[in-house]
């Protein structure tokens, strides 16, 4: 569809570095969307989502139909303009949220009857409502509808999950109303089988779709099956088109599944790692609740520029969560998103540069190694506004 496109620019091996151009600004990739769900980035203002580097956010149909409701949300303006976001939204289509309320939903061919968890009220959910709800929401990026079995699962009942998926995504397809810079993408499931993942590529290639999604992982198959699964899945999927790993992950699974072929991310990870005290690092992950941070004058890292880093120390986060204060989750999850922001961008410089293997090689190496030593980084004066 004109206007919105991925291109190509380089590639280093399976991996590839592009551009995302769409409605609402141009997106590098690859990247990773921070998880909006019901409008806003948990503990974030959109300014300061902003200065991570981050491109695009991912908002939710389920939740947002719930609260405030689509048409509200279009009454406001959409949700860009509602949540203060001028860039690409990309909006998951609510199926794997219903799919997970176990016995408050009830599934049919045609779609999904459930209940809200907030309120108990019952709701409907089916291919053509979930487009519309998203298009009422102004998504730049609109997900098909699927249903995403929990694994592990018969092969049987991934085969038929699978089918029924693809059924859905025709219907979603129609459903959806093209608009210059707006897309649509399908989403293929088959679990870890190759069969049916190579099976669900042929199905939505064949109906067409500005991207294509990998759903149905990082659902507790472990590391290992999901790259092994993304080997026989990536390199049949089309080569102009954008690939997004729904629901991953930590950084290194973001590092192998871009060495795989996949452009496109978001995870919850960062955002709720950073309101239980978790700090992702060149060095690793440090929880700043140890009581080895309460007299730490560094910063978390030395080459963030994030505010937790540039006007905090250890100790002063490390105190904010031990006296459960609300600004130590807000301070954690800036520097986290803004590490995986860091993150993407060395990964999309190293493609450029072929040079990919060899930053792998020293990105693990330097998580394995552990946190600074006081020699390695040493205590600075942390600076202040005149």
């Amino acid at each position: 569809m004109t206007g919105f496109r991925w291109v190509a620019e380089a590639t280093d091996g399976a991996a590839r570095a592009g551009t995302l151009h769409t409605a609402h600004g141009a997106v590098p990739t690859p990247t990773f969307m921070p998880v909006g769900t019901v409008g806003t980035v948990k503990a974030m203002t959109m300014d300061a989502v902003r200065s991570t580097g981050a491109g695009i956010v991912l908002g939710n149909t389920y939740h947002l139909m719930l609260r405030p409701g689509a048409e509200r949300v279009r009454a406001l303006g959409g949700l860009h303009k509602m949540m203060d976001w001028s860039g690409p939204i990309l909006t998951d289509s609510g199926g794997f949220q219903v799919m997970s309320l176990g016995a408050l939903r009830k599934l049919d061919q045609d779609g999904v009857t459930f209940q809200s968890h907030i309120d108990g009220s019952k709701h409907r959910l089916d291919p053509e409502r979930s487009t519309a709800i998203q298009h009422a929401l102004d998504a730049t990026i609109t997900m098909c509808f699927d249903e995403c079995p929990a694994l592990p699962a018969s092969v049987e009942r991934i085969s038929e999950s699978m089918r029924l998926s693809m059924r859905w995504a025709a219907r979603s397809r129609e459903a959806f109303i093209p608009r210059a810079g707006y897309g649509q993408f399908g989403i293929v499931q088959g679990g870890t089988e190759p069969q049916l993942r190579a099976e669900s590529v042929r199905s939505l290639t064949d109906i067409g779709f500005e991207g294509y999604a990998i759903g149905g992982l990082a659902v507790g198959e472990g590391q290992e099956l999901m790259f092994s699964t993304l080997d026989v899945t990536t390199p049949l999927m089309p080569e102009d088109k954008p690939r997004y790993l729904m629901g991953v992950g930590t950084p290194d699974d973001l590092l192998g599944s871009v060495q795989r072929g996949v452009d496109m991310f978001d995870c919850v990870m960062p955002s709720r790692a950073g309101r239980t005290a978790r700090a992702y690092t060149e060095r690793g992950t440090l929880n700043l609740r140890n009581a080895r941070h309460a007299s730490d004058a560094r910063p978390l890292s030395p080459d963030c520029d994030c505010l937790a880093c540039t006007r905090h120390s250890r100790a002063y986060l490390h105190h904010l969560f031990r006296c459960e204060e609300i600004l130590g989750p807000m301070l954690l999850t800036w520097h986290n998103l803004s590490y995986y922001q860091r993150l993407m961008r060395g990964i999309r410089t190293a493609i450029t540069d072929s040079s990919l293997d060899a930053h792998a090689r020293h990105l693990r190496a330097e998580w394995a190694t552990g946190d600074w030593t006081m020699d390695e980084m040493p205590q600075p004066v942390i600076p202040f506004p005149d």
